[in-house]
């Protein structure tokens, strides 16, 4: 019997040992931020000491990118690691802007049942998962994180809302506790999201975790607590709203870290930080400087973001890496970190950027990247990008040389351009049509939004 015994503590100790062997994961994401609006890009006013201190322990992707310049599609790519194109979800689901042509309309746009998420293969691993935060991806019972892959939810179904409680919460306003439980919170949201999951940390402890902390920091309403306002006296407006309401997000960020390091999972946790898109600089004051462009186009400034990761027992701290990576890739980096078998995703287009960052594998992780939106489309293929608009000609940029996409190389390099452009109509011919439109109005003031910005950086001052 002892000996009976003595083998199963012998069992579950190994199993015990090789599940803590398995990082936990904290994805931290932020919501309609601007390139430049954080210490460590560069930011002179935004104060953000938790998240410097985060990329000064891991690396900082130059170039990281999201898969589209808006909410819903952005995070329908990140969480099934494949361009949202491929299966119909190429616009925004806000119900509001959509065309009465649509397919698809109101609570029934939402992220394709047939589609596996990040909390699907994590799960698959052994791991408990969380979402908390804004959510944006189908406000339908069916699409629930709960019935996506997460054991735990607190958050809000939609893409927006207030960040403090409503006396009234409608629709997809309403803050939940997992399925069905409606409570609104008592403090400001930013803070309670953080709170939440430092919670979900100390009773999972003991085994893998993953944390998907989607922040709606810093989307419109512009909206912070008059003790975060007042550490902003010099500025005013949107402005002081913008620092305000980023010291709650990066304050919030560090209650998870400051969590992780008391409980000593801090050296064997990936922690990545990132964005949905660019800044909406006319909505939010946010700055994509040096980018030209905003959230909703496909300049630089709509599609490149902050992009950090951290996780000591694997990557080198006060690192960058200088080639472009896109949120596609978190999905295959999380699996095969998890122990995945990275063969068997052979349906995704990220990769796992862990052994690229080390320095194991030395070229580029994509050789070409695409985005599309309705009539405008992008491919960037090595170093060059080519924009496709419904209303002029084809542009081409060198982007090492020209970030801010002032230098139009499409006359220049007329076969480069015609080459570019059959591979982007070639991939666009791989994908689905989309499963619901948006009022052309809107189309229209995307691009509107595009040309103010052309020059965004010189439009606008810290």
């Amino acid at each position: 019997m002892k000996r009976v015994l003595l083998l199963v503590l012998l069992v579950f100790s190994q199993q015990y040992f090789f599940a803590q062997k398995k990082p936990n994961i904290v994805l931290l994401f932020a919501d309609d931020a601007g390139y430049i609006d954080f210490g460590f890009q560069g930011s002179k006013v935004m104060k953000t000491p938790n998240l410097d201190k985060l990329a000064k322990s891991g690396v900082v992707f130059t170039q990281g990118y999201v898969s589209d310049p808006t909410c819903g599609p952005s995070r329908a790519g990140l969480m099934t690691g494949k361009y949202q194109a491929r299966f119909g979800y190429e616009e925004i689901n806000v119900p509001g802007y959509m065309s009465s042509h649509s397919a698809l309309k109101g609570d029934e746009m939402g992220l394709p049942l047939d589609q596996k998420t990040i909390g699907n293969y994590l799960q698959a691993q052994g791991y408990k998962t969380a979402a908390y935060g804004k959510w944006h991806l189908g406000n339908a019972d069916r699409f629930h994180p709960l019935n996506r892959g997460f054991d735990e939810f607190y958050g809000f179904r939609g893409g927006a809302r207030s960040y403090f409680a409503y006396k009234n919460p409608k629709g997809d306003h309403k803050m939940e506790t997992n399925f069905g439980i409606y409570e609104e919170p008592d403090h400001y949201a930013t803070d309670v999201f953080a709170e939440k999951a430092i919670d979900f940390i100390e009773r999972n402890k003991e085994e893998p975790f993953f944390i998907y902390l989607s922040f709606n920091a810093v989307h419109t309403p512009m909206e912070a607590t008059e003790e975060d306002l007042a550490k902003f006296p010099h500025l005013t407006g949107k402005k002081q709203q913008l620092a305000a309401m980023t010291l709650a997000l990066d304050r919030a960020c560090g209650t998870v870290l400051n969590k992780l390091k008391e409980l000593k999972l801090d050296k064997n946790t990936i922690v990545v930080f990132t964005n949905d898109n660019g800044g909406p600089s006319d909505k939010n004051a946010s700055i994509n400087k040096p980018l030209s462009g905003t959230k909703s186009n496909h300049l630089e400034g709509g599609i490149r973001v902050p992009f950090v990761m951290s996780w000591p027992a694997k990557i080198k701290c006060k690192s960058t890496y200088d080639y472009p990576v896109i949120t596609l890739d978190l999905l295959p980096t999380f699996y095969a970190a998890s122990g995945g078998d990275e063969s068997q995703l052979t349906d995704v287009n990220g990769v796992n950027i862990v052994p690229f960052v080390t320095g194991e594998k030395e070229k580029r992780p994509h050789d070409v990247l695409y985005w599309k939106k309705e009539t405008r489309a992008v491919i960037r293929e090595g170093d060059y990008k080519l924009i496709r608009f419904p209303d002029r000609q084809a542009e081409l940029y060198h982007i090492p040389n020209d970030v801010s996409e002032r230098y139009n190389l499409a006359n220049k390099y007329p076969e480069k351009v015609q080459s570019m452009y059959q591979k982007l109509f070639d991939w666009e011919m791989t994908l689905e049509r989309p499963l619901w439109l948006l009022k052309r109005k809107y189309e229209q003031y995307d691009i509107n939004r595009m040309n103010k910005y052309r020059k965004g950086w010189e439009l606008v001052k810290e």
